[in-house]
């Protein structure tokens, strides 16, 4: 034993090179290898499951390579970019170009946490703080600076990305190298920028650089005080969330109303259970689209099935030849709108009544982001001041669903097949319309009446003198009962009148005569007492606890006693305190308190 303790007390210490390279601070190839792992696996999860389903397929046209060609071709579409199909029966490629919204969130989810990641002093854990604490607690800045992190993550994800495209040009769904060169490295650049952003603390200084084209009266409504998004960003992201839910609800609304059909294009479409799968999974990922094309619908534009044929609530073009797909039973039928279809601008108009309420909130806190815990209360906004942020509040939505429009159509192929969705400018223009329309008089009219109304709840000044007359009365009640001694009622209106006569007062103990007689208590029965001709008056029995406390009878003054003030009720000498007693000889101090 003693020989492997001194083994163990001579073991050598790391070399300094080892330790170097344990501390060193993450840099870029950390960056470059979070980056590869995201774009491995976002190509993973769309390989296991185009793989699980060409396996569950009953009848595959396409081995393993075809499965995988068209997993990294779903990959590239997934984030934008356009696709070719070449085996079509007339032998015209024809593109596909239309993304589901819900593959577009797994990229750029990776992506964001991949950033977050990098710029960890710790390498990982994306969630932990964003700071370093040494031994003694004191934090320190991270070791990676931002622009290191973010090229290395969108360098590592690219060098993924090129050799995925490459491989799937070799399968039936060819990737168009313009739109792969656009849209993979722009999604790359802004979800990493966005997660080094975030990851840093949300600075306010890229957003400065980004808003200053703005006016400077118009810039603090963006992003709001301690790094939290200002009034104008969250009124639009109030409205942003409020069309497309209600978009989804139509779209429900409009599928539980066609069951029939929509059961019935689900078992048209395929046989088997996997087909069917394959084909719910398909209406899950468009789903998010299909929202995007309700809320076109309710703002008026509407969408287009195909080049030629509009969808609106005001009219409807006759549809193509469409494979009975599930999600297309929700279209309206050809023909003029109905009061039924133009109920859909009740979203719209909602969308319109929460923007401007939420700008009126801000606006009547009178802060730049709402009133901080612990802060003062700065004076209300101005009403142009209101207007201008439910304004820019209009824009930045409108800006939001352009962006969804753009992004949830495209072509499912050629000629009349080059068109599906919405057109972006479009949505853009009624989303402003709409909005701008109903939000500003919303919030200027929601300001007024919330600055109003704590001012009318104010006390009037007769009230002021009401509570602070009736506090005083309740300070004598609890002087007159808070235990100091015992309280007797003294004078002619405490002994002979409000007791009710004479033979109460004798009940007490009292002399009905109201003479007070000797000592402190002024109308405390004498002992020994004897009247004018020297015939002793006999003691009173002792008056019993209740009969101290006994209730007086107003009515039971007489009228020439009604014209006492409340003042003659009180004792003419303070009650006798547990002190007032003479101490006993042996004693030169009072009782200590028990």
């Amino acid at each position: 034993m003693a020989v492997v303790i001194e083994m163990t007390t001579r073991r050598r210490s790391p070399s300094p090179l080892l330790t170097r390279m344990r501390d060193r601070s993450p840099g870029l190839g950390d960056g470059f290898m979070g980056g590869a792992v995201a774009a491995g696996l976002g190509l993973a999860s769309f390989a296991v499951l185009v793989t699980l389903l060409w396996i569950s397929s009953p009848y595959p046209d396409s081995g393993p390579g075809g499965a995988m060609h068209v997993a990294a071709a779903l990959w590239l579409l997934a984030h934008g970019a356009e696709l070719v199909r070449t085996d079509t029966l007339s032998g015209v490629p024809a593109p596909l170009g239309l993304p589901p919204l819900l593959l577009f969130a797994l990229p750029v989810w990776l992506l964001h946490r991949a950033a977050r990641d990098a710029t960890d002093g710790g390498g990982g854990g994306g969630d932990e703080d964003d700071v370093e604490e040494d031994a003694e607690g004191v934090a320190h800045a991270r070791l990676v600076s931002p622009r290191t992190a973010w090229a290395g993550v969108v360098l590592g994800y690219l060098a993924v990305a090129a050799p995925a495209a490459l491989y799937a040009a070799g399968g039936v769904l060819r990737p168009s190298w313009v739109g792969t060169g656009l849209c993979v490295p722009l999604v790359a650049v802004v979800a990493a920028g966005a997660g080094v952003w975030s990851a840093y603390g949300r600075p306010g200084r890229p957003l400065r650089l980004l808003l200053g084209t703005l006016p400077s009266g118009v810039r603090p409504l963006v992003p709001g005080p301690d790094r939290r998004p200002g009034i104008a960003a969250r009124a639009a992201a109030a409205g942003v969330a409020v069309l497309l839910g209600g978009g989804a609800l139509l779209v429900v609304v409009s599928l539980v109303g066609h069951g029939a059909t929509t059961q019935a294009g689900l078992l048209r479409l395929t046989e088997g259970w996997s087909g069917r799968f394959a084909v719910v999974l398909l209406c899950v990922a468009l789903f998010p689209n299909a929202a995007v094309w309700a809320a076109a619908y309710a703002l008026g534009p509407g969408f287009a099935l195909g080049a030629g044929h509009a969808v609106g609530p005001l009219s409807s073009a006759p549809a193509l030849l469409l494979p009975p797909f599930p999600l297309l039973a929700a279209v309206p039928e050809a023909g003029e709108g109905t009061p039924l279809h133009w109920a859909a601008g009740v979203v719209p108009l909602v969308a319109g009544v929460f923007v401007g309420w939420t700008v009126a909130k801000g606006a009547a806190s009178g802060e730049r982001g709402g009133t901080r815990p612990g802060g003062t209360r700065a004076a209300p906004w101005s009403a142009g001041r209101t207007a201008r942020a439910a304004a820019l509040a209009s824009v930045m939505c409108a800006a939001v669903l352009a962006g969804l429009a753009a992004l949830s159509g495209g072509p499912l192929g050629s000629a009349v097949l080059s068109r599906f969705g919405p057109q972006w400018w479009q949505v853009a223009a009624a989303t402003l319309a709409w909005l701008g329309l109903l939000s500003i008089p919303t919030a200027v009219g929601a300001r007024a009446w919330r600055c109003r109304t704590p001012g009318s709840k104010e006390p009037t000044i007769g009230e002021q003198w009401k509570k602070a007359a009736d506090g005083a009365r309740e300070q004598r009640r609890t002087r007159k009962g808070d235990g100091r001694g015992s309280f007797t009622h003294t004078g002619v209106a405490g002994i002979a009148g409000v007791a009710g006569g004479p033979e109460a007062a004798r009940a007490r103990g009292v002399d009905p005569s109201g003479d007070g007689g000797s000592g402190e208590g002024g109308g405390r029965t004498r002992r020994g007492a004897s009247t004018a001709d020297g015939t002793s008056v006999p003691h009173p029995p002792s008056p019993t606890p209740d009969a101290l406390y006994a209730p007086y009878e107003y009515d039971a003054l007489p009228d020439r006693d009604r014209d006492f003030e409340p003042y003659d009720f009180l004792p003419p000498d303070p009650a006798p305190g547990r002190y007032d007693t003479p101490a006993p000889p042996d004693r030169s101090s009072p009782p200590g308190t028990p």
